[in-house]
């Protein structure tokens, strides 16, 4: 895979996607790049791209284009002017295996929260279950301030995310527990309506 370190030189940009991805949560696998950069700075990334010998594929059907980098990775540059991106620009996540400006946590969640596809929200998912409390913290209120629309989902994501980490014997307890307190409202609906027959 290039480094794209030594392609964009001087415009500011944090790897998204799969790579990102596999920063937070080891079970995803791909070899193709994302990267995120300024709309007001595409210019600038695309002639570095063509110095370094990239070639130009298409527009992406977001904002945004599709490259082949010299040693054929697939590139995806995806272009945004909104706050919570250059928010993450400027404040990549460089504690990482891949010597590269990783996109934070709680802004690559609610990236693929916008997204919605059924990829992401497995990602989310797992990558939730992983995080500590802080991060999950920290991402609900990136969530509640720019998408407060998907917080309902977004716990429902982190529930399950913890779910698929306990030990099997934990998920069949919580499981029992669930059909347990099913059973106890079907219960209670039931005496309800012998008490109040029609």
């Amino acid at each position: 895979m290039s480094d794209i370190n030594d392609i964009f030189r001087t415009t500011p940009f944090v790897v998204c996607g799969g790579v990102a991805t596999r920063a937070y949560s080891a079970e995803r696998e791909t070899e193709d790049l994302d990267v995120l950069i300024r709309k007001s700075q595409a210019d600038l990334a695309y002639q570095e791209l063509e110095a370094a010998g990239s070639s130009y594929v298409g527009e992406l059907s977001v904002p945004g284009s599709h490259w082949i980098l010299p040693d054929q990775t697939n590139l995806d540059v995806l272009e945004s002017n909104s706050e919570w991106a250059d928010e993450a620009i400027r404040n990549p996540n460089r504690n990482n295996p891949f010597n590269l400006p990783i996109m934070p946590l709680p802004y690559l969640v609610l990236m693929k929260l916008q997204a919605s596809r059924t990829i992401d929200l497995a990602d989310i998912s797992r990558m939730m279950g992983q995080a500590d409390e802080v991060t999950r913290n920290e991402t609900r209120q990136l969530v509640k301030k720019y998408l407060p629309s998907a917080s309902e989902d977004l716990e429902g994501l982190i529930y399950l995310g913890q779910l698929e980490l306990q030990q099997p014997s934990k998920r069949t307890s919580s499981y029992r527990e669930v059909n347990r307190q099913d059973d106890m409202s079907k219960g209670e609906h039931q005496t309800e309506n012998r008490s109040h027959p029609i």
